[in-house]
């Protein structure tokens, strides 16, 4: 935390234009209260030495307040320290000047020092110090308010509420809200984000629905709580209700709804906030502009996101950030590396955040040699330590690159504690080589230390499925079972028209279910014809071929495709967003697809994006 320093006297100006009204205290006071730039209230200062007047308890008060609005936190506290008798508003004034300025533990001190000098806080004292409060400090203040009886007013209760929502106490947090006579529209909004932030959005949603009067600040908490919690059509359907009510969006919205857009892929209604932006006069600063960047790489349009990476003013870090991140979950490596060079050339310092884009970017596409270099550089040239992450990358580097014994090295020698996600990466490279007595050990390993979830038990009945032993797909099944593991559904998803369709395997949901499956039988037929052969030992199950082939053809993207084949304009990208690993059947049926249509597909699967054209895929079936 910075440190504030105390001065002297501040800089007395020239002859103050204002020294002919000093003698007249109510004049001057209005004429601290309309300052609206420092000169000008050092003028009035100036002129209140020289007459005599800087101990004038009004003026010396709103001076201080009126430094403190204007920026000068050190000259208003240094006024207050010369200042005799300070009675409970000059110590309410500067605790809030401290609370404004974000000087939060200086505050709490200015508060206690109060409290020492036998001075009572008032109902304002106790509306700004809470909001500097944390937790357990927030509950002794608590205590504190009860017994001056000042738990009545609305503001301290508020305050106090706030402190229980920003700290995690829900359950407190509702008793004080039931016991409030009166909720405000600020206290209402303060319990939404609290049930929002912690999870609970539905109870906050109960609670929204509820309020008579919402303000754009309830609103964007609502909207922001579903989408950081994953429920992002919710968020976006509440964005569009707040739109009809007639509620104007700002920053802090435009951002919860690039991120939802983002989420779900849906580029159409990404293009449409950005229009939006456009045209209602929002800012596109760094945070907009970066939040776009990120909304267009995750909705596949990497040509979108460099346009406005380019167009972004003042780049941060973080936009760098954004766009390496982008041109790395695309595959496109090298464009990742050119970009990482020239945001060193320019006097950035790289982050964490950097090196898991960078590396990841090596990752899929099997640049061992360049990733362990920009690996070893992360400690040696910008001393930061690796995280799980990076370890991540790399195991995942290697792994795929067929270098599972050095993997399993890297994870054996790592300095922090592997987790199960790391783990999974291994057991997917030894799934993906075959390696069935690797993939046997650290399963073993990982069920033993009670570090095993879903994916473990997956991938490791995937690695027997691929070796045709079904005995031990089965006793991974048992065991999925005896430990309440549930495999994920695959779901993909699709935007038509600004709506977003989503499709589990051989789903018949859809109201157009029909005709998606007269297209599908229609595209089968031209895949045979151009040489088609199912991929069945994916399947990972012990049933007979033609069953296997039935399995295969009703994954949710081919769904996903033949409804967007029969939905949209020839010619017309189509893009599909799925919750897995696209599998290998799908990889080689969506490339014929777009050779056949001559339509460009994209992909965004659990690892990456797949651009489809003309019978060839962007990740040159690396992946």
């Amino acid at each position: 935390m910075s440190s504030i320093t105390t001065v002297a006297h501040p800089p007395s100006p020239s002859p103050s234009t204002v020294s002919h009204h000093i003698l007249h205290a109510d004049r001057v006071a209005f004429l601290i209260d309309k300052s609206k730039t420092i000169n000008h209230l050092l003028q009035i200062h100036a002129a209140l030495l020289r007459n005599g007047l800087h101990q004038h308890p009004i003026l010396n008060f709103k001076l201080q307040r009126s430094y403190s609005s204007l920026g000068r936190l050190h000259y208003s506290r240094s006024l207050f320290d010369r200042t005799h008798d300070r009675n409970v508003f000059f110590w309410t004034s500067i605790i809030h000047g401290h609370v404004l300025h974000g000087f939060h533990q200086h505050a709490l001190l200015l508060f206690s020092q109060m409290l020492f000098q036998g001075v009572e806080p008032n109902a304002f004292t106790f509306s700004s110090i809470l909001k500097a409060c944390p937790l357990e400090p927030g509950k002794s203040l608590h205590s504190q308010a009860l017994k001056l009886g000042l738990v009545s007013d609305m503001y301290v209760t508020t305050a106090l509420l706030d402190v229980y929502a920003r700290g995690g106490d829900v359950v407190s947090a509702r008793q004080l809200f039931d016991t409030m006579p009166e909720k405000s529209l600020v206290s209402l909004t303060a319990m939404v984000s609290c049930y929002a932030k912690h999870g609970d959005v539905d109870e906050a949603r109960a609670l929204f629905d509820g309020m008579g009067e919402r303000d754009v600040v309830c609103w964007n908490v609502m909207i922001d709580g579903y989408t950081q919690h994953g429920r992002v059509n919710e968020s976006l359907a509440l964005f569009r209700r707040m739109l009809s009510a007639k509620v104007r969006p700002n920053e802090v919205t435009v951002l919860s709804v690039l991120s939802a857009c983002g989420q779900l892929g849906a580029l159409e209604s990404g293009r449409w906030m950005h229009s939006y932006i456009k045209n209602n006069g929002i800012q596109l600063n760094v945070q907009v502009g970066t939040a776009l960047v990120d909304m267009y790489c995750k909705c596949g349009s990497l040509e979108d996101a460099r346009l406005v990476f380019d167009r972004i003013n003042d780049k941060d870090v973080v936009a760098w950030n954004s766009m390496i991140v982008g041109y790395a979950m695309h595959g496109f490596s090298q464009d990742a590396l050119q970009l990482f060079s020239k945001l060193c050339m320019m006097g950035f310092r790289p982050t964490d955040i950097t090196f898991i884009g960078i590396l990841s970017a090596c990752s899929h596409t099997g640049l061992v040699v360049e990733g362990q270099n920009l690996f070893h550089s992360m400690k040696d040239e910008y001393e930061i330590e690796p995280k799980i992450e990076h370890y991540g990358c790399m195991v995942n580097l290697l792994g795929r690159a067929g270098f599972l014994n050095e993997a399993y090295e890297l994870v054996r020698s790592m300095a922090i504690e592997p987790d199960p996600v790391l783990w999974g990466t291994l057991l997917g490279a030894c799934r993906l080589h075959g390696n069935v007595a690797l993939g046997e050990e650290i399963a073993e390993f990982l069920v033993s230390n009670g570090l095993a979830n879903s994916g473990t038990y997956i991938l490791l009945s995937n690695i027997y499925a691929a070796a045709g032993n079904w005995n031990g797909v089965a006793r991974m099944r048992t065991m999925m079972k005896d430990s309440g593991v549930q495999k994920e559904p695959g779901c993909s998803s699709i935007e038509v028209d600004n709506k977003v369709h989503e499709f589990l395997a051989g789903d018949i949901k859809h109201p157009k279910s029909k005709e998606i499956y007269v297209m599908l039988e229609e595209l089968y037929g031209w895949l045979r014809a151009h040489g088609y052969t199912p991929q069945t030992d994916t399947v990972l199950h012990d049933i007979g071929e033609m069953e296997k082939e039935r399995a295969l053809e009703v994954h949710s993207e081919k769904l996903a495709i033949a409804f967007g084949l029969i939905s949209t304009h020839p010619g017309t990208t189509i893009k599909i967003v799925k919750n897995l690993r696209v599998c290998l059947d799908c990889h080689i049926v969506t490339k014929l697809i777009s050779k056949i249509t001559g339509r460009k597909i994209v992909v965004r699967d659990r690892n990456r994006f797949h651009h489809f054209v003309d019978g060839s895929c962007s990740c040159g079936d690396y992946w």
